[in-house]
């Protein structure tokens, strides 16, 4: 990404406005952030910023001489056997071996980096090995996506530091633009794959023979990522005003186009995969990492290359939309995009550790501070940042390519803050990988980050990307050739010129976005605002929003994390882990055998464990079984607390309603069990303060009856207690999200606080807003209102409902909300109330045997074990064991609760929530296939 573009500071820079202006005013911003933080910091001193720019051009020049040595011609390094890895000659790795052209690839993407660290004569010569020696019509069959942005985009970057170069007088005075020739030959060549109705490319083309011909061997595919036909508009464009031909940028924009038309309208946004020629969501999760990551990075920096308004516009709307839906600070989650409010996945891929910088770019520093130092602390647990990661930062996938999407926030993060901080973050950067992934030949990925095994991969975009941004975070302005804020950093971190906004502009700019979508201004002020907002007069601001997530991860890590740690260091098999347990794992039981444990399986299907520590290897093995075994009690009684209740029931009694208006509440695990005991019938009053967080103010009010109180700002239990106390008799918790509904939302299941809860012996129940507003509205025009609160709803009284007709307006209030009874039972949610995760459930109960059978089969990860022995007793697993669990999963606390969420306006069918059953079912099996 790049520093470069977006609108002013303090005052915004017109939309029309000549883009060296805009430039320079996005640059002024970052200095202007940067002179914030001299007060109160302590900066690094320029010998030791020095002294680690040094070390990272040591570090490039053992991975590149690695290369260029044992590799080159190859298109990359395999650094622990010290060769080359060529396409055909190696075993197939699947799609990792798509970005393999037999055309030097790791050459290419390192060309505009040998100029940014100030090696202009290797940088010479690596021109000339390149016009030399590549050759870009191989029959190989390679993906669009990543040839577009490390060899098109190599090859653009290159030509751009090149013709810098030559106007400077000392270097590449032979230069005539051969690398943009050798760009514009392979621009042509990938255009066949554009060759669809949609516009969308094929995601593979042979360089030789293109698309479906019979030599091609690819052209039958119909699916294709949404990063992978969104991330071509940057390099096709400069392509297109490089050369003047203009077929590029087009073909680009029309493949954005597309996608922006397809996004999902209710939510605005996008999917995952999509049929490139139907257009339909082929995965229907939405998030910021793998397979969406760079479509909105370039949408945004199409807008500081382009200059098109429109480009500016669809970011906005749909960071709007990541901000209200996947945004979960300092987390980033899946989510449905037909159902936004429904999380998708309960664990965080690494390639979303781009998004901060992005965030800076856009001008929203806070949250990007937020996720940079929630993963930060993650790559402090592990060393390094795993390829994917649970929500409570456990691995979920242990693999590292050497990724450098965190080095390249954090180098963001320091160009807008100046805070040395960022310099600390990138110093234990350069030690790790010098420590844990540096080889005699080069640096390996990390196979697995927990042992700290090594891989024997050294990507490309190691050398382009992670030594260019690690140099720039400790160099100062004179330390580079040339005035780094010219260019824009493409996802590749490939530098494009700012000045192609300017030049063979023959595309039409017409702003259609704002045809069809309604936009909200305030989207507009964030990019680039002036820093007095993002820094409020406090030169401590980042410091003041990282120390709350200082501990994040190690008070979420399971225990005895440290041992673990310290048994991989010495080469031995961590132990087994309760939560990864799968008891059709016959390696898992022969870990169990060794610790001392036996599983029996009983006649009703469930699974018993029982630990003879005689019986166990060694002393050590039998500690580790102990520790197991306290581990699934432990998982088996949080279970069983987390058990899924059903619906309760707020029937309202007193006139005029008669019992005729019944709303579905949310259950509470602690309290009076309105199951097992007689219902509670009261007046309700609210309580003061309303969110019932302190002492009553007027307990004389909720005395005898059912008190009304609001969501937020502390747990439910506390709320119970604090209400009981005052003598009410029950209570209604009512959401604070506005507009909420059990008619689009699934219910909460009111957790307690993690403590004793028995002391709480009132019934308390759980209203969306929309619910609690026909209570609420109730109390205002009729003052005493009398509700049932049980398990189901009463049979009305009909000599008290003959007594007095209700009006025709209450007749429309009580049809709906019969309604709102009849269809919101099908779902419900489990709230934590806590900043641990929460799962959103569905009730077995309420679906059709076929949908019974579709659930049934959903198997939630490899770590899964067998769900018939697993019923109604000891989760084996510690993954999702239950139907409800496997479904899906939702993050949502008490204290981040956020009152300007939507949660829709329409009423669903049973039928459409059925049907929306379904749609969940095939996108879980769809994301159970998913890699990275």
């Amino acid at each position: 990404m790049s520093e470069a573009g977006g609108r002013g500071c303090g005052s915004p820079v017109p939309q029309r406005a000549p883009w060296s202006l805009v430039a320079a005013t996005a640059a002024i911003c970052l200095v202007s952030a940067t002179s914030v933080w001299t007060v109160g910091a302590e900066p690094m001193s320029r010998e030791e910023k020095q002294k680690l720019g040094n070390q990272v051009l040591e570090m490039f020049d053992h991975a590149y001489g690695n290369y260029m040595e044992h590799a080159y011609p190859a298109d990359e390094l395999m650094p622990l056997t010290c060769r080359g890895r060529v396409r055909g000659q190696e075993p197939s790795r699947g799609d990792v071996d798509d970005a393999l052209g037999k055309f030097s690839l790791t050459l290419i993407d390192s060309l505009d980096t040998l100029v940014v660290l100030n090696k202009t004569k290797e940088f010479e010569d690596a021109v000339r090995k390149v016009l030399r020696d590549v050759n870009l019509d191989n029959d190989v069959v390679v993906s669009v996506f990543e040839t577009n942005i490390r060899v098109l985009g190599g090859l653009l970057g290159g030509h751009s530091l090149a013709i810098m170069l030559k106007e400077k007088g000392e270097h590449m005075q032979w230069y005539n633009d051969e690398l943009l020739q050798m760009a514009k030959q392979l621009g042509y060549k990938l255009l066949p794959a554009f060759n669809t109705t949609s516009g969308l490319p094929y995601p593979r083309i042979n360089l030789k023979f293109g698309i479906r011909k019979p030599e091609a061997r690819t052209g039958t595919e119909t699916d294709t990522c949404t990063a992978c036909a969104g991330t071509l508009i940057l390099e096709f464009a400069a392509l297109s005003r490089f050369t003047g031909a203009t077929i590029f940028e087009e073909y680009a924009r029309k493949a954005l186009d597309f996608l922006w038309e397809k996004r999902q309208r209710s939510s605005n946004l996008v999917g995952v995969t999509i049929n490139i020629h139907t257009g339909d969501w082929v995965r229907k999760d939405s998030g910021v990492g793998a397979g969406i990551d760079s479509y909105y990075e370039y949408l945004l920096k199409a807008y500081v290359l382009l200059g098109d308004d429109s480009f500016l516009e669809r970011f906005n709307t749909h960071y709007d939309a990541i901000m209200r839906y996947i945004s979960q600070p300092p987390l980033l989650l899946d989510v449905h995009i037909h159902k936004p409010m429904l999380n998708a996945r309960t664990w965080m891929d690494a390639l979303l550790a781009f998004f901060p910088g992005l965030q800076v770019l856009k001008g929203d520093i806070r949250p990007a501070i937020e996720t940079h130092e929630m993963l930060y602390q993650v790559i402090k647990k592990h060393n390094f940042l795993p390829e994917a990661f649970t929500t409570d930062f456990r691995v979920h996938w242990a693999q590292h390519p050497l990724r450098p999407e965190f080095a390249e926030s954090t180098y963001f993060l320091y160009k807008a803050t100046g805070d040395p901080y960022y310099l600390e973050v990138g110093k234990t950067l350069i030690e790790n990988l010098n420590k844990y992934a540096r080889v005699p030949c080069g640096f390996a990925a990390m196979k697995d980050v927990r042992t700290g095994s090594h891989e024997d991969r050294m990507d490309s975009f190691f050398l382009a990307e992670m030594f260019k941004y690690l140099y720039l975070l400790f160099a100062d302005k004179e330390d580079i050739i040339f005035d780094i804020e010219d260019y824009i950093f493409t996802t590749e971190a490939h530098l494009l010129p700012l000045w192609l906004s300017t030049t063979n502009q023959s595309i039409s700019k017409k702003n259609t976005t704002s045809e069809y979508t309604e936009l909200d201004d305030s989207n507009f002020d964030w990019t680039c605002p002036n820093t007095q907002i993002l820094f409020p007069n406090d030169p401590l601001y980042a410091q003041s929003i990282r120390e709350p997530l200082k501990n994040v991860v190690d008070k979420s890590c399971p225990r005895g994390i440290i041992r673990v740690e310290e048994s991989f260091r010495s080469g031995a098999k961590p132990p087994l882990r309760a939560r990864d347990f799968m008891a059709t794992n016959p390696e898992h039981l022969e870990i169990l055998k060794k610790m001392g444990v036996s599983l029996i399986h009983l006649k009703d299907g469930r699974v018993q464990l029982v630990q003879h520590a005689i019986q166990a290897a060694s002393s050590i093995d039998a500690e580790d079984g102990l520790r197991f075994m306290q581990e699934m009690i432990e998982l088996s009684s949080q279970q069983q607390k987390e058990q899924q209740l059903p619906p309760r029931a707020v029937q309202i009694v007193s006139h005029p309603f008669f019992g005729r208006v019944v709303l579905t509440a949310g259950p509470a695990q602690f309290g009076l069990d309105l199951s097992k005991h007689k219902e509670t019938r009261g007046f309700v009053a609210s309580s003061k303060p309303y969110n019932g967080c302190s002492e009553l103010t007027n307990p004389e009010a909720v005395m005898g009856k059912i008190a009304l109180i609001q969501r937020g700002q502390c747990m439910f239990a506390e709320k119970a207690r604090n209400i009981q106390n005052a003598g009410a008799i029950g209570g209604i918790v009512i959401d604070d999200n506005e507009g909420s509904s059990s008619d689009t939302a699934p219910l909460f299941q009111m957790a307690g606080d993690g403590k004793d809860t028995d002391d709480i012996k009132i019934p308390m129940l759980f209203l969306f807003s929309k619910e609690g507003s026909i209570i609420l509205d109730a109390i205002r025009e009729y003052e005493e209102v009398e509700v049932l609160l049980s398990d189901k709803a009463k049979d009305r009284d009909p000599e008290m409902e003959n007594e007095e007709q209700p009006s025709s307006e209450n007749d429309s209030q009580n049809q709906s909300a019969e309604q709102i009874s009849s269809s919101s039972q099908e779902v419900d949610l489990v709230d934590q109330e806590s900043s641990e995760e929460n799962s959103l459930n569905s009730h077995p109960e309420s679906l059709s045997p076929a949908d019974m059978d579709n659930a049934a089969s959903i198997s939630p990860s490899e770590q899964t074990s067998n769900p018939t022995e697993n019923h109604e007793t000891t989760n084996l697993n510690g993954e999702c064991t239950d139907l409800d669990n496997q479904l899906q999963e939702q993050s949502e606390t008490e204290e981040d609760s956020n009152p300007n969420v939507s949660w829709g306006k329409k009423v669903q069918p049973i039928d459409s929530i059925l049907a929306d059953w379904n749609e969940d079912i095939e996108a879980f099996e769809m994301m159970e296939k998913d890699e990275l």
